[in-house]
């Protein structure tokens, strides 16, 4: 296996100016995971002030999905165009302005054009802030992604708790939504000064004290990485099939895991909620230390290592029958998918923005069509069944990334610490 030469450790300012991007970066990752949550914990509010049934209801969150999944045509077009930095702060400025137009709709069918717009920012902002994540890698050579996507869960987690404050003070969407959308917008402020620019966005150096050498090494090795964001290769169908199979097994677990605790292990009602806890925690974890294992393994081997753990761990749990295997099961899908779509993101940004739009729209499909797909198998047969295409999915992201040639990388640890062994990532 080829190596690469160990990265140098970066100075103490360019390591503080790292830090700084990002929290920055992070920010449009919690704006994304706050504002998602925030209206969907509304749905019950929601669905009495339309008079939804449960149909009607499920086709309002799927407009969303359908929107984000349709996007990819323009987020590619809008990502030549804008750059990522530009188009961040746009699609962050509309999903900010859903929450309150949600809130002032009259009409379900307004209701659904609102939903359309929210899904078709969040595929932009997807696209964007992942592309702005790979970029922070390229510019300071340290791994950051898998810790800007548990900031994601950070900002998911908030929007609940905000939104279980709120009811205690007041039950009216439109005030909830006001307080929430101005929070994005100071977080989106906070953030704004610190994304990082890129070959679309024609601003000064920023105002900061003379950069030193690692720094402006740095930067020579974001534009050559900026320029690489031309096109789409043929990796970029790989890694797509890689994110769906990905995406169908996180979406299936969160949608079916609790139903399959209480149906076929005969679990009660106070444990079954468990099966998504487990899945969650197991998860946020694996991403505050995901980057490590990226900088010491490779993306590549993190990759496959982390499939195969939650797709053969899933696959003896439902063999062994039960509900504690079940769980044990859960959390090796957890800690074996928690760095697989952070590091196919950043594989798929290097190929260019058209090949990010195309790997993100992919990954919405998986969740659209994943459960869907679960629900239809375990209607023919039973919910074991079922899990076990799940258990599937996830092996076939490692078949998918196996097709992929990977990047050689050449990153350190994520904060500070000494930069683990470069691999060139080909298994």
């Amino acid at each position: 296996m080829s190596r690469t030469p160990a990265p140098r450790t970066p100075a103490p300012r360019a390591l503080g100016a790292f830090r700084r991007d990002q929290l920055a970066i992070a920010a449009l990752f919690c704006f994304l995971g706050f504002q998602y949550a925030t209206w969907v914990s509304r749905l019950p509010a929601l669905k009495d002030r339309f008079g939804l049934d449960e149909t009607r209801l499920g086709l309002l969150l799927m407009v969303c999905g359908v929107g984000a999944a349709v996007s990819f045509p323009l987020v590619a077009r809008l990502m030549r165009q804008l750059g990522s930095r530009r188009l961040a702060l746009w699609s962050a400025l509309a999903l900010a302005a859903v929450l309150p137009a949600l809130s002032a709709a009259g009409s379900y069918p307004l209701a659904l054009v609102v939903v359309f717009v929210d899904g078709v920012a969040v595929g932009c902002l997807n696209v964007a802030m992942n592309a702005q994540g790979a970029a922070l890698e390229a510019r300071y050579g340290r791994a950051a992604m898998a810790r800007l996507h548990a900031t994601f869960s950070a900002g998911s987690l908030a929007a609940a708790l905000l939104a279980s404050g709120m009811n205690v003070v007041t039950h009216t969407v439109s005030a909830h939504f006001a307080v929430a959308a101005a929070l994005l917008l100071l977080l989106l402020t906070a953030a704004r000064p610190r994304l990082t620019a890129d070959e679309h966005t024609a601003e000064p150096e920023r105002d900061e004290p003379e950069r030193d050498v690692a720094e402006e090494d740095a930067a020579k090795g974001t534009a050559k990485t900026v320029r690489r964001f031309a096109g789409a290769s043929g990796a970029a169908l790989w890694l797509g099939c890689a994110m769906v199979f990905g995406t169908v097994t996180e979406g299936a677990m969160n949608d079916w895991s609790a139903l399959y605790l209480t149906a076929e292990t005969g679990a009660s009602g106070q444990l079954a909620p468990l099966g998504i806890a487990v899945v969650s925690v197991m998860m946020v974890l694996a991403r505050l230390l995901g980057d490590g294992w990226r900088s010491r393994l490779g993306d590549a081997r993190v990759v496959h290592v982390g499939s195969v753990v939650a797709g053969t761990g899933l696959a003896l749990a439902l063999a062994a029958g039960g509900t504690w295997p079940a769980l044990i099961g859960f959390a090796c899908v957890g800690l074996g998918m928690a760095t697989v779509t952070p590091c196919l993101y950043v594989a798929a940004a290097a190929e260019g923005p058209r090949a990010l739009a195309l790997v993100a729209a992919m990954g919405t499909t998986g969740l659209l069509a994943g459960p869907a797909l679960i629900g239809f198998v375990a209607g023919r047969t039973d919910l074991t069944v079922g899990m076990a295409v799940v258990a599937a999915s996830a092996l076939l992201v490692s078949v998918s990334a196996r097709r992929v040639t990977w990047r050689k990388q050449a990153v350190a640890a994520p904060a500070g610490g000494g930069a683990g062994p470069d691999v060139d990532g080909v298994a």
